[in-house]
């Protein structure tokens, strides 16, 4: 085999364990409020902590890469992951392992862009439409694979098991870029702007900031307003400063291009609901119904074989129907999952929530994959890249609205639902309340957590039908394809 493929094969291990550790980590989250007495919030912040930074640093992560050598980005990036990885596994209270998930994020956003870009240096036009399609399935290998290896670390090793699993596969990526990767740049690439990178990061930690809050204060809380209203004027600073430079490093006057504009938005609601969903479903398989770490995992399937086997399956219906019939199909599909999801009730077995974690994950499939590729393929070839940095950013920051609007969501109206004098452990989370051996309380507290899911689930059902409507009347029948000839779907990562 060629040394290529060998390089090949290193960045798609990296890819995959990017893939799995944000699903790996849901299945953790109920054992972590055990024994580290994690709040609701603090269980948000430790899966969002990773995807904030991981939002917010990718584009200025790729410039650093294109200025000062890929190969030796991409070989930082891993070392930082898998030093995060290290003090996320030995940490004994919250607040270090949510800084370990930021950590880990620095990393995961030096990985991705730079692995997808050394492809096109390694291999000729004709084997890149190849190499990307294996790094795109083990992307999309690793959300499934998330729960099951962190339900079966969990059942036989402590929590921390499930950042150990990273450092074997980081140290091989890394032993493999040495030996195996060419090093490139592009020395006419922009230089990195520190004030973009800056307003970006801390607008988007406001806002996130912000709304985990409002569910334990309340939205007319002083320190809620003003974390909402500083990310306001971060984020509105982000934009004129951006939209007044000649070469943005997040180019805003893309999404003037509506086919764009309207695919993004239907590819970042389903992170939203993707991302929402793992975080609100996890504690309802564990504490609710009464599943391990492994059964909870595996009760996932169903939701991720939907996905995968609609990824699939979409590619040719697009080529028939085109991206407006597909999208819109897609998001109907999903809102009907998760409206189905809504009347779930305290004496509903697995069974049922099967059935509704099917249609969710077709959704998700039929929605995601041909709304990133249609967004890529509305450009004209000389912004594919850019336009694909912008979407990946736009999608990140869905998927960690969706943990903190969603989890907020649920966190509120479970409270509310509660018996009157409930222990503060109990109003901490469901998970908190069945420890406490009460069996009446831990009924109520399920019935509490069922009313907030079914809140929650509401919100996505609406939003992913209002979307549809949008995408049905402001989408072209068929898209001419541009950019989405020489650029494989971007991964699909949570």
């Amino acid at each position: 085999m060629e040394r290529k493929w060998w390089a090949l094969g290193a960045m798609v291990m990296s890819f995959l364990v990017i893939g799995f550790d944000t699903t790996i980590l849901n299945v953790a989250l109920p054992t972590m409020a055990d024994q580290l007495g994690a709040t609701t919030g603090q269980q948000q912040w430790m899966a969002d902590s990773y995807i904030v930074v991981f939002a917010a640093l990718m584009l200025p992560a790729g410039l650093l890469g294109d200025r000062f050598g890929r190969r030796k980005m991409l070989i930082a990036g891993l070392a930082i992951f898998l030093a995060g990885s290290v003090v996320g596994a030995f940490s004994t209270s919250v607040e270090p392992v949510i800084a370990a998930r930021a950590f880990m994020g620095i990393g995961a956003a030096l990985i991705m862009p730079l692995a997808l870009a050394v492809v096109p240096t390694m291999f000729e036009p004709q084997e890149q439409s190849k190499a990307m399609g294996i790094i795109t399935a083990a992307s999309g290998l690793g959300m499934p694979l998330g729960p099951i290896i962190g339900g079966w670390l969990l059942n036989h090793f402590w929590w921390g098991s499930i950042f150990v699993i990273n450092v074997p596969m980081a140290a091989i990526g890394i032993v493999a870029c040495v030996l195996l990767l060419p090093e490139t740049r592009d020395p006419a690439a922009p230089k990195v702007d520190l004030l973009s990178t800056a307003l970006t990061t801390t607008g988007l930690a406001a806002l996130i900031f912000g709304i985990i809050e409002a569910s334990e204060r309340s939205w007319g809380d002083p320190l809620v307003v003003s974390m909402l209203a500083g990310s306001v004027v971060l984020i509105a600073a982000l934009v004129v400063r951006e939209r007044r430079m000649v070469r943005p490093m997040l180019d805003l006057k893309l999404l003037a291009h509506r086919p764009f504009l309207l695919n993004t938005l239907a590819a970042t609601l389903t992170m939203f609901v993707l991302s929402g969903l793992m975080f609100v479903l996890t504690p309802y398989l564990s504490a609710v119904l009464g599943n391990d770490a492994f059964g909870t995992g595996l009760r996932m399937l169903p939701m991720m074989a939907g996905l995968t086997v609609a990824a699939k399956a979409s590619a040719p219906l697009l080529r028939k129907f085109g991206s407006r019939a597909v999208i819109s199909g897609g998001l109907v599909v999903l809102a009907a999952g998760t409206l189905l999801g809504a009347t779930t009730g305290v004496d509903d077995g697995y069974g049922f929530a099967a059935v509704w974690l099917t249609v969710v994950g077709f959704g998700f499939g039929f929605a995601m994959v041909p709304a990133m590729t249609s967004a890529i393929g509305a450009l004209p070839r000389d912004q594919a890249g850019s336009g694909s940095g912008l979407l990946s950013t736009v999608r990140q920051t869905g998927a960690a609205l969706g943990v903190a609007l969603l989890g907020s969501l649920i966190a509120g109206a479970y409270a509310g639902r509660l018996p009157d004098g409930a222990p503060e452990a109990a109003k901490d989370s469901v998970v908190g309340a069945h420890l406490l051996g009460d069996a009446g309380l831990a009924r109520a507290a399920d019935a509490a957590y069922l009313h907030g899911m079914s809140v929650a689930l509401i919100v996505c059902g609406v939003a992913a039908l209002v979307t549809a409507v949008l995408a049905l009347l402001m989408l072209p029948a068929k898209q001419a394809p541009a950019a989405a000839e020489v650029l494989a779907p971007a991964p699909v990562d949570a």
